[in-house]
């Protein structure tokens, strides 16, 4: 790559990552920025005064536990994926 194409990829990525932090600089959740889809969708349902049917069998005792236990699952479809493609490229190479 020629050394102008790397200087503007370079200046493009800067103003990518400094853009935002500007924009939103001083705002927070309080003022309605970085809230997340499940708390608008929790408060739309609310709304509508939707009695849920069921309840949770467990509910994890803490916030941490609750984000352990996604990690986990994550980490296990990842190594089942990472099995699956490497079993499926050996194939191939084997052929």
């Amino acid at each position: 790559m020629k050394t102008s194409t790397l200087i503007i990829l370079a200046v493009v990525c800067i103003i990518l990552f400094v853009a935002p932090l500007i924009m939103f600089s001083g705002h927070g959740e309080d003022d309605g920025y970085f809230g997340g889809a499940d708390d608008a969708a929790g408060e739309a349902i609310e709304e509508t005064g939707f009695k849920p049917w069921f309840s949770s069998i467990w509910e994890p005792p803490s916030g941490e536990i609750e984000s352990l236990l996604f990690a986990l699952q994550a980490a296990i479809g990842a190594i089942i994926i990472g099995y699956f493609f490497g079993y499926w490229r050996g194939q191939g190479k084997e052929e």
